[in-house]
């Protein structure tokens, strides 16, 4: 597996998703929608699968040594690696904020998310959500991008409804500067990272079993 693995990040993968790892530093950003840095990273790995899909990789991975459930394998631990990599320098950004920067007024008075566990729950969640709704569906044919429009609707669907649920009475507490309301936020965020486990590894089971199926 370590010798696919470097295949995924030294061959197979397009140099822009290595680029659009950092944006989760937007977490930073005060009066920016920061869960669009989530959209971001996810359209870097989704430039891999177009790599994939026109230099043939999946036919060239077919005709390695390997069983056809590795292939599904490495390109999920590719995805999942990216997309915990710039969670890193999401949490980083928020920790940041919620400690030395907490007393910046353009921070304090922003409208927005504010970059705390809550937003952090939030983006695991996301995550999850493009390895269930595109990598997933896109294992049905190996070839098809209309999984990346149904992620699209429900990502931006995703990120307004989570940019309005502090607007609404008794939900406040959802954007907390710094540590505040923690006992709220931190369930909330393993919640989030709960989801991002059980949506990735039922989409990669769905994977299998679909690409299993395909002729290549």
């Amino acid at each position: 597996m370590s010798n696919l693995l470097k295949k995924e990040f030294r061959l197979s993968a397009s140099p822009i998703t290595y680029f659009f790892i950092p944006f989760g530093l937007f977490f930073l950003l005060p009066g920016y929608p920061i869960l669009l840095s989530v959209f971001f990273v996810t359209l870097g790995i989704f430039r891999s699968y177009q790599n994939y899909r026109e230099s043939n990789d999946f036919i060239y991975s077919a005709l390695l040594p390997i069983a056809k459930k590795d292939i599904v394998k490495g390109k999920y631990l590719f995805s999942s690696i990216i997309e915990l990599v710039s969670f890193l320098f999401m949490l980083f950004a928020s920790l940041l904020r919620m400690t030395i920067l907490k007393d910046v007024t353009v921070y304090q008075e922003n409208a927005l998310m504010n970059a705390n566990f809550f937003a952090l729950g939030a983006a695991l969640l996301l995550f999850g959500l493009f390895n269930l709704l595109f990598i997933g569906g896109f294992f049905k044919t190996a070839y098809k991008f209309n999984s990346f429009i149904v992620y699209l609707i429900v990502a931006f669907l995703f990120i307004a409804l989570m940019e309005t649920l502090h607007h609404f009475p008794g939900l406040e507490a959802l954007n907390a500067f710094g540590f505040e309301s923690l006992f709220l936020q931190l369930p909330l965020f393993f919640s989030g990272f709960l989801g991002y486990l059980v949506l990735t590894l039922l989409s990669y089971r769905c994977a299998i079993r679909h690409f299993e199926k395909i002729d290549l």
